[in-house]
C-alpha cells in the first residue's frame, strides 16, 4: 500500500507543481510557449534533460539491455555526438528565432525560407513524429504505474488519469510548469537510478565485473554486435541518425528558444554528456534483470527494471522507483503536449486567419492541448510496440528535417530553393512511411547488396534520398526562377 501512496503522492506532485509555475506571471502567448526567452542554463538544462531523458530512459534503455544486449550501447553514442554538434548549432538558431521572435520549430523553417508552405510542411512532419513519442511516454506510464502499484492501479486508468494531469498543468502554466516539475523529476531520477543501477549488480552478483562475466559465460556473444542485422552498420547508422536528430524534435526547438542567451546554450552542450553517464546505470540494471527475470519478450521487454525491482528489493523502494517514473513521463509529456499545441496554433491556425493576434493564437493553443492529448491517448490504448520501436519511428522522422536546417545555417550561399527543401523532406519522409507500414528491408528489395549496406537503419536510406531529392529539385528550380 505504501508504494500506491507514493505513487499517488508523485501525481500530486506533478499537478501542484505545474499550477504553482502560474503564480504571478501572465500566460501571454510568448510567456506560455517559451517562458519570455528568460531562462538561464539551469532552466535550460533541465528542460533539456527532462526532454531528452524520459521514460525511454527508465524502461526502453533497460528493456533494450534486457532483451538485446549490445546494440542498446548506441543510445549511449547518440547523445554524446549530438551535444557536441549542439555546441555550434543551437547559438545561431537561438539568435536568428530571437531576433524574430520565433516561437516554434516550424517558425524557423517559414522565416528562413520564406516560405509559409514549407512552414505547414515541418509542422506537420513534427506534429506527426510527436505523436508516437507522446504515446511513448503515456504507454511508459501505464506500465510503471501498473507494475509499481502492484497491480492495483491497472496501466489504462493510469494512462486516463497522466492524461488529465498533463491537460491541466499544461493548459494552466505552460513550459513554466514543465520547467518546475523538471526540477523536482531530474533529483529524483538521478538518484532512484544511480542507487539501482549501483546496488542491484552487487547485491545480486557481487559487483558490475562479475555480473558481465556471468552474462557472458551465459549467454556467450550477448554483449557484442552480431554480424547481420543489428550490425556494426546498424549500429553506426542508428547513432547517426539519432544525433542528427536529437535537437529536430519541436519540443527541444522550444527549449532552445527559452534561452536568455547563448551562452546557456552552450554550457548546456559541455554539461549534458556529464548527464549521459545516468545511461550506464539504467543499463546495469537491465543486464541483472536478464538473469534474475529472465523469460521477457516481445513488449514486456521494457517490464525487465520495474520486475527486477519487485522481486528483490521492498515495497517502500518499488513506489519511490514509481514516483520517480510517473515524473519522467509526465515531464516530457507536457513539453511535447505544448509543443505540438503552439506549432497547431501558431503556425497552423494562423495561416487559416492572419488577422489573429497572439491573444487568439494563445487561446487556440491551449485549446490544442486537449485535442494532441486525445489523440495520443487513442494510440497508446491500442499500440503494441516496444518503446524504443517507437523512438526510433519518431527519429525516422524529425531527422528528416535536417538537411534543410543546415543548409538555412551555412548561409545564404547554400540556401536551396524553398520547393526543394519541401521535396526533399517529402521524400525522406515517404520512405520511413513506406517502410514502417510494409515492414520492407534493404535486405528485401536488394538482397545483392553488401552486407554492411543491407543493414543500415531505414531513416539513414530516407535521409540519403532526401538529400539527392533535394539537389536534384535545386537544380531544377534555380534556372526557372531566373
Amino acid at each position: 500500500m505504501i508504494a500506491l501512496w507514493l505513487i499517488g503522492a508523485s501525481f500530486a506532485l506533478a499537478i501542484g507543481l505545474g499550477l504553482y509555475a502560474r503564480r504571478g506571471r501572465t500566460m501571454k502567448l510568448e510567456e506560455w510557449s517559451v517562458g519570455g526567452r528568460r531562462f538561464g542554463t539551469l532552466f535550460v538544462f533541465l528542460l533539456m534533460a527532462g526532454e531528452i531523458y524520459t521514460t525511454f530512459t527508465l524502461l526502453g534503455g533497460s528493456g533494450w539491455a534486457y532483451g538485446k544486449g549490445a546494440p542498446a550501447f548506441y543510445i549511449i553514442c547518440y547523445g554524446t555526438v549530438s551535444y557536441v554538434m549542439a555546441y555550434w548549432m543551437l547559438p545561431p538558431i537561438w539568435r536568428y528565432a530571437s531576433e524574430h521572435r520565433l516561437l516554434s520549430q516550424a517558425d524557423f523553417w517559414a522565416r528562413k525560407y520564406e516560405s509559409r508552405g514549407l512552414g505547414l510542411l515541418v509542422a506537420l512532419v513534427g506534429v506527426v513524429a510527436l505523436i508516437p513519442y507522446l504515446v511513448l511516454q503515456l504507454k511508459g506510464l501505464g506500465l510503471i504505474v501498473s507494475e509499481a502499484s502492484y497491480g492495483r492501479v491497472d496501466a489504462t486508468t493510469a494512462i486516463w488519469l497522466g492524461t488529465v494531469a498533463l491537460v491541466t498543468y499544461v493548459s494552466a502554466s505552460g513550459i513554466h510548469g514543465s520547467a518546475l516539475t523538471a526540477l523536482a523529476k531530474d533529483v529524483m531520477i538521478l538518484v532512484v537510478v544511480v542507487a539501482l543501477g549501483l546496488y542491484l549488480p552487487w547485491k545480486l552478483f557481487g559487483g558490475i565485473g562479475p555480473m558481465f562475466a556471468r552474462i557472458e559465460a551465459e549467454r556467450p556473444g550477448f554483449l557484442t554486435l552480431s554480424a547481420r542485422g543489428q550490425s556494426p552498420s546498424w549500429f553506426a547508422s542508428t547513432v547517426l541518425l539519432s544525433a542528427l536528430g536529437l535537437y529536430l524534435w519541436p519540443q527541444n526547438f522550444a527549449s532552445i528558444f527559452t534561452a536568455k542567451g547563448p551562452g546557456a546554450l552552450r554550457r548546456n552542450s559541455i554539461l549534458m554528456p556529464l548527464y549521459q553517464l545516468v545511461l550506464l546505470f539504467v543499463f546495469f540494471t537491465g543486464f541483472a534483470a536478464l538473469l534474475v527475470v529472465p523469460g521477457l519478450e516481445g513488449p514486456d521487454v521494457d517490464l525487465a527494471l520495474l520486475r527486477l525491482v519487485r522481486a528483490e528489493l521492498p515495497p517502500w523502494v518499488v513506489g519511490t522507483v514509481g514516483a520517480a517514473g510517473v515524473l519522467t513521463a509526465l515531464v516530457p509529456g507536457s513539453m511535447i503536449l505544448m509543443a505540438a499545441s503552439t506549432t497547431m496554433a501558431n503556425t497552423g491556425y494562423r495561416a487559416l486567419r492572419p488577422a489573429a493576434d497572439d491573444a487568439a493564437i494563445a487561446r487556440v493553443a491551449k485549446w490544442c492541448v486537449p485535442v494532441v492529448a486525445a489523440v495520443a491517448l487513442w494510440f497508446t490504448l491500442r499500440g503494441g510496440a516496444t518503446i524504443v520501436a517507437l523512438l526510433l519511428m519518431g527519429y525516422a522522422f524529425v531527422t528528416q528535417l535536417f538537411p534543410s536546417l543546415l543548409l538555412a545555417l551555412m548561409g545564404p550561399r547554400w540556401r536551396v530553393p524553398a520547393v526543394a527543401a519541401g521535396a526533399g523532406i517529402v521524400a525522406g519522409v515517404a520512405t520511413v512511411v513506406v517502410q514502417t507500414a510494409s515492414g520492407m528491408t534493404l535486405a528485401r528489395v536488394a538482397p545483392g547488396l553488401p552486407g554492411a549496406l543491407l543493414d543500415l537503419n531505414v531513416g539513414v536510406v530516407a535521409l540519403l534520398l532526401n538529400v539527392a531529392v533535394t539537389g536534384a529539385v535545386a537544380m531544377l528550380a534555380r534556372p526557372s526562377s531566373r
